[in-house]
């Protein structure tokens, strides 16, 4: 009897075992963020788009692919020609995601690698085409309108492969080695050009100082002479009292004079 009961328990929890693992392979969950494309051996990629969440499947008949439909970011590097044929280094980060409702579109003729397969093409074929509209300076000068072409023409050209490109923008742009010292050559140029030009200005500022300083000197000269000529040698005696007044003045002041009165020897107290 007790054998009996064990059989049964046993076959009871085969069969619940067997059950268990009939629906866990008919489950399968969407993370956040995440589409699931239906894969059925028999019908091929299914239109539907499954959701978030948990659902159900027919086991070994139906196969989930999930795809992350969120914003991640790609860096592509290129080298390029500008419009005067210089050599144009450009990393371009792109921050993509695609459209969930084309996600079996994207699967059946892409595959999952959707991105390494679309991005760099569409993105070097893109910026060769934009850059080679700017010379070497126009890019730099223009930065932000190239860049807003670059956009404008890539999210045009990714959408036809069924992706969202939410930002676009250049990160790095550098030139060939003979335009950068092509480049640094004329800046110290034009900053010697700027040093001679200021020395040539300084020279003319001066020569105006000195030619105002003579006609100050002949103008007070020939006020000089207007005095003399009609208030005779009085303006030289006032002159001369003016200075004489200015020395004793500045001889008062000074400690090393000693005034010693007339006729009589003060220090030593001599007899005369």
């Amino acid at each position: 009897m007790a054998a009996k009961v064990f059989e049964s328990i046993g076959k009871f929890g085969l069969a619940l075992a067997v059950a268990g693992g009939v629906v866990n392979s008919a489950l399968y969950n969407v993370d956040a963020g995440h589409r699931a494309v239906i894969f059925d051996r028999f019908r091929g990629v299914q239109d539907i788009v499954v959701g978030e969440g948990t659902h159900f499947l027919i086991p070994w008949v139906q196969k989930p692919i999930i795809f992350d439909c969120r914003s991640r970011p790609r860096n592509v590097p290129v080298i390029t020609g500008s419009k005067d044929l210089q050599n144009v280094n450009i990393t371009l980060r792109i921050l993509f995601r695609p459209v969930a409702s084309q996600l079996p579109r994207i699967f059946t003729s892409i595959g999952e690698d959707y991105d390494e397969r679309v991005l760099p093409s569409i993105t070097t074929e893109i910026l060769k085409s934009v850059v080679a509209r700017f010379d070497a300076g126009e890019l730099i000068t223009q930065r932000e309108l190239v860049s807003r072409q670059v956009s404008d023409d890539l999210t045009e050209r990714a959408a036809t492969f069924g992706l969202i490109l939410d930002d676009v923008s250049l990160t790095h742009l550098t030139f060939g080695k003979e335009f950068t010292e092509a480049v640094e050559a004329k800046q110290v140029a034009q900053q010697e050009a700027e040093r001679a030009r200021f020395v040539v200005e300084k020279a003319e500022q001066q020569k105006k100082a000195a030619i105002i300083s003579a006609e100050g000197d002949s103008k007070a000269a020939e006020l000089i002479a207007n005095s003399l000529a009609s208030a005779g040698d009085g303006l030289i005696e006032l002159r001369k009292l003016e200075a004489a007044e200015d020395i004793a003045y500045q001889l008062s002041r000074s400690r090393n004079i000693t005034y010693l009165p007339s006729g009589q020897s003060v220090l030593l107290q001599l007899p005369q």
